[in-house]
């Protein structure tokens, strides 16, 4: 047998089976983020409400969740969902429900981190003027929250970004699977997984980067 050959990969190979994978990647990314986020937003809320009734559900929630390592929660979530509805969901979709469900106790941290690090008297200067909680927290608490957090925000998300590869367990096609597949029609599966390696390396590093620039003039705006 040869040694590692990874010239077997051209564009006509990647265009036929990486490109569909890591499109699906970016999606997942993407939405993971911004629903993690959106709901995280609501979970670190009902924790610091004060309220046990929201407390409790939120903590055993986020608690429960960053227990669990995410490979589980992904075979737990696409095996169990059709047994329990009757149907199958599909590989992609099951992959965009777990992640955005499990994403979202890590963005809630963050961003309960972040609400906390606004200064209390900013509050209650709000109060002062009338504002309800509601726009207190819309209108000062989280605009600066969410600038404060940001560049660990990012940092989350090119983990998450990393996560992606697990979807592999259930079939979804992301970036990996176009590379894993590709190596085994053409018989080059170790080089398959090394140029895989270096993609999810150069677009990783480049993106945690560009991210310490942002924290950087973030800090010098402070």
């Amino acid at each position: 047998m040869g040694g590692l050959d990874l010239s077997f990969v051209n564009w006509d190979i990647i265009s036929k089976f990486v490109v569909n994978g890591f499109w699906f990647s970016v999606q997942l990314t993407i939405v993971a983020t911004l629903g993690g986020i959106a709901f995280g937003t609501v979970l670190a809320l009902m924790r610091l409400s004060g309220k046990k009734i929201l407390m409790l559900p939120a903590t055993i929630y986020v608690n429960g969740m960053r227990s669990i390592p995410l490979v589980m929660v992904i075979l737990g979530f696409f095996l169990l969902v059709p047994f329990l509805i009757g149907r199958p969901i599909g590989a992609e979709l099951s992959a965009i429900i777990t992640f955005v469900a499990f994403e979202a106790a890590y963005f809630s941290e963050i961003m309960r981190a972040g609400i906390q690090s606004i200064p209390r008297g900013q509050v209650f200067a709000g109060q002062a003027v009338g504002m309800t909680y509601s726009q207190n927290m819309r209108l000062i608490v989280l605009p600066q929250a969410f600038r404060n957090m940001l560049p660990i925000l990012l940092t989350q998300t090119i983990i998450l970004f990393q996560d992606t590869s697990l979807v592999y367990a259930i079939g979804a096609y992301d970036l990996l699977k176009g590379f894993t597949t590709a190596g085994k029609i053409y018989g080059r599966p170790e080089e398959a997984y090394i140029l895989a390696a270096i993609v999810y390396f150069v677009i990783c590093y480049a993106l945690s980067y560009l991210v310490k620039k942002l924290q950087a003039k973030i800090a010098i705006i402070r």
